[in-house]
């Protein structure tokens, strides 16, 4: 067993989730909630159960997968649910999924009679490098990502490569993004590693060092006033076309798809403001687009991108904020682009996919 400590609780790297049954009887929980979705209820739950065997009397919330029901009218359910079993304070919630799982499960434990204790289990590559640490819980308004939501931390996060098994390659690839993400900010080597890691058995240590450098990270700034602001290299442009996709596509784009396509382009703007040289640029442009299909947009949709964009939680002064490279391994926070240079941004990517 490997452990990391975050801020004021324990990540535990554990195959078999060994250490969980007694983390939970030393707590001595009045009752146990476990909030799953469709899929991790079928897939997941079943080594959960086998790694707490003793712990039998629990009951099971279920919600419907996807970024679409990460919303309020969910998250409501939840809470009724929550009333239903008699929840009170001392209920702890197992939050079993992947990031919409643990956002949402954290932002309704976290605020049900002013907060419960909540465990986090990720169990997609994407929430176990990315969601797993921070204390970030959140749901989605309209088509803006984790508008809403809460800094809270929970009591202990267990993270297990076994859970990966369950996920199809398209899964892997957009958890991927965010480890090739860290390495971009933070770590060179991790970056040179992802070229050639085999993405059908992705090392524990992999997993770990993603969550070693977002946790280093978050240490040093816990409620994103400044250099946290880094781990959202890719994401003020990613995270619009995923808003965009998600409400306008018959199959929307998942969360590392999408951010996968905004690295590129703000790869391009710290190449054209921030100093990335143009090797660089290259590079990683070229890592992504060997990785990822080819995303088709047009540029009558850069208004509605652009006003996904100006309602980032990273905007100040109604200015568009951007974390940006300085080089592959360097990040620099609290730049702020123009539209004219955010649409050509979006030019350079159309031009890499034709």
């Amino acid at each position: 067993m490997q452990t990391l400590e975050s801020l004021g609780y324990t990540v535990f790297f554990e195959e078999n989730l060994s250490s969980l049954e007694e983390f939970i009887f030393q707590r001595q929980y009045s009752q146990i909630l476990i909030l799953v979705d469709r899929n991790t209820n079928d897939h997941c739950l079943p080594v959960l159960q086998a790694a707490m065997p003793s712990v039998t009397d629990y009951d099971i919330i279920e919600i419907d997968p996807g970024e679409e029901n990460k919303n309020i009218d969910f998250c409501i359910g939840v809470w009724k649910t929550m009333l239903d079993f008699g929840a009170d304070r001392s209920a702890l919630m197992i939050n079993l999924g992947g990031g919409v799982v643990t956002d949402m499960g954290g932002f309704a434990a976290s605020t049900f009679k002013r907060g419960i204790d909540f465990i986090q289990i990720p169990t997609t590559l994407l929430s176990q490098v990315d969601a797993s640490v921070g204390g970030k819980t959140g749901i989605d308004l309209d088509n803006l990502k984790n508008i809403i939501g809460t800094f809270t931390q929970p009591q202990a996060v267990f993270i297990s490569s076994k859970f990966l098994e369950t996920l199809d390659d398209r899964q892997i690839r957009s958890g991927f993004a965010e480890v090739i993400k860290h390495g971009l900010i933070q770590d060179r080597d991790l970056y040179e590693r992802c070229k050639s890691l085999n993405l059908n058995n992705i090392d524990i240590s992999v997993i770990k060092r993603s969550v070693e450098i977002k946790n280093d990270v978050i240490l040093q700034d816990p409620t994103e006033k400044g250099l946290r602001k880094i781990l959202n290299f890719g994401h003020t442009i990613g995270h619009a076309i995923e808003g965009y996709s998600l409400y306008n596509d018959s199959s929307p784009l998942l969360h590392g798809e999408a951010i996968a396509i905004g690295m590129i382009c703000e790869g391009f703007l710290s190449y054209k403001l921030n100093g990335l040289s143009k090797e660089d640029l290259e590079d990683l442009t070229t890592l992504f687009l060997d990785i990822f299909p080819p995303y088709t947009y047009t540029v009558d949709q850069y208004d509605s991108f652009v006003e996904l964009m100006k309602n980032d939680k990273k905007n100040e002064d109604k200015k568009i904020g951007f974390a940006l490279l300085k080089e592959i391994g360097n990040a620099e926070y609290n730049i702020y682009v123009d539209t004219e240079d955010i649409e050509e941004a979006l030019n350079y990517y159309l031009t890499k996919t034709k």
